[in-house]
């Protein structure tokens, strides 16, 4: 006799970017040499002053169970980055911690949706997003935001999709998977609709703050528009910025209502966050900056180099990003041409999969993100992989022939 599962976990769709590294690492130990573009995880180390307090702590013993909130001076030195970095004051008590954003997405949705409640989620979208939604009985409604508009949501396209069943509106800037940054106009003209609308909620992600390029600054949109702090959830993370993915630390701020519910969540789930890394967090944040500013300006470097081999590469356009580690590349220009071996290319699932067989390049499709024609090419990985993976994908390009051509 089996278990049956639920029927909300047999809806869920496993996440498309842990299903293509698992691929990766299947097709690594069989032997395959192959270059991968596909995780959006810095390759560079924790700064060596956050190891060394991760070890400090647990020298000193602090390594039991925390307040389910976070640890008071870990949370304090999140308000304080909230100052000095977003220019928003947050009390400390408005502040939790989790294993991770991801975490602390989930459980907000899953404090706050009923069966059929809408969450607006703009497209191109980090990957998550709607099944975190649905699984928590919630209705994904996507706004395509074409990449004429800079892959941005317009405040035209957010009021139309908005309905009394709405909740919550997701800003994610910079964005995955496009690097698409809001600056302080879009915000306002979108947080504008949001005064019109007191039913709609905003869940702003902002793991990827530290990561803009050539001027761009990032906005965070209590900034603009402080009247929202009752109906506004800012989630980050040490994840990018810190090189810290296997820490599992996020953290969030919102209204006092909504942080309690879901401490209450996690007080009955994973009951705290690790110990060791929130000691570890707290010195990070209001340790020294500019190993921050100094990973930022190598993640630029990468960027350039990578917009410029695949720029070279005729069928493939992408614009330079203005924020976080990733390439959202256009290949509609190889869409109806044929491999080698004899295949049309039909959509960008296929380009995917020839970059793969044929290339020994590991990408992600844009449909994952809802959109396509597009693939997402992360540049959290070294200059020499770049360079290699690039260069195969040039090849690759070269080897197709017009799907007309015989």
């Amino acid at each position: 006799m089996s278990i049956d599962l639920s029927e909300r976990v047999k809806r869920l769709k496993p996440s498309a970017s842990i299903a293509a590294k698992k691929r990766v690492g299947e097709l690594q130990a069989a032997g395959r040499r192959i270059v991968d573009f596909t995780l959006g995880e810095p390759d560079l180390d924790t700064p060596t002053f956050i190891v060394e307090a991760a070890i400090a702590a647990m020298r000193s013993g602090q390594t039991h169970y925390t307040a389910t909130q976070g640890i008071a001076p870990l949370r304090q030195a999140i308000a304080r980055k909230f100052r000095r970095d977003n220019g928003i004051d947050v009390d400390p008590t408005q502040v939790i911690v989790g294993n991770g954003a991801k975490q602390l997405i989930y459980e907000a949705f899953a404090a706050t949706l009923n069966p059929g409640d809408e969450v607006i989620i703009p497209a191109p979208y980090w990957v998550s997003y709607p099944d975190i939604v649905s699984v928590n009985g919630g209705r994904p409604v996507i706004v395509t935001c074409p990449e004429e508009d800079g892959f941005l949501l317009t405040p035209t396209a957010l009021e139309a999709a908005i309905t009394p069943k709405t909740r919550w509106l997701i800003l994610n800037s910079p964005g995955n998977p496009t690097g698409a940054v809001y600056d302080r106009d879009r915000l306002a003209a979108l947080t504008d609709v949001l005064d019109r609308h007191p039913h709609v909620a905003l869940m702003t992600d902002e793991i990827y703050e530290q990561l803009v390029y050539d001027g761009a600054e990032h906005v965070t949109p209590l900034k603009v528009a402080p009247q929202l702090a009752d109906r506004c959830l800012l989630v980050n993370g040490m994840s990018k910025a810190y090189a810290m993915t296997g820490w599992r630390l996020g953290y969030a701020a919102g209204p006092p209502g909504l942080i309690g519910a879901i401490a209450k969540l996690l007080g009955q789930n994973t009951t705290c966050a690790n110990s060791i890394a929130q000691a570890a967090a707290a010195v990070a944040l209001d340790g020294d900056q500019s190993v921050v500013a100094a990973m930022t300006a190598d993640y630029r470097n990468r960027r350039d180099r990578m917009v410029a081999l695949l720029g070279a590469v005729e069928g493939l356009r992408c614009a330079p990003p203005k924020g976080a580690f990733y390439l959202f590349v256009n290949v509609a220009g190889l869409i109806g041409r044929r491999t080698p071996a004899g295949t049309i290319l039909e959509t960008d699932l296929d380009v995917m999969e020839y970059f793969l067989d044929a290339a020994g390049v590991a990408v992600m499709d844009g449909a994952s993100y809802g959109m396509s024609p597009f693939l997402r090419l992360s540049f959290a990985t070294s200059l020499a992989a770049i360079e290699d993976g690039c260069g195969h994908i040039a090849d690759a390009c070269a080897a197709l022939a017009r799907g007309d051509d015989r």
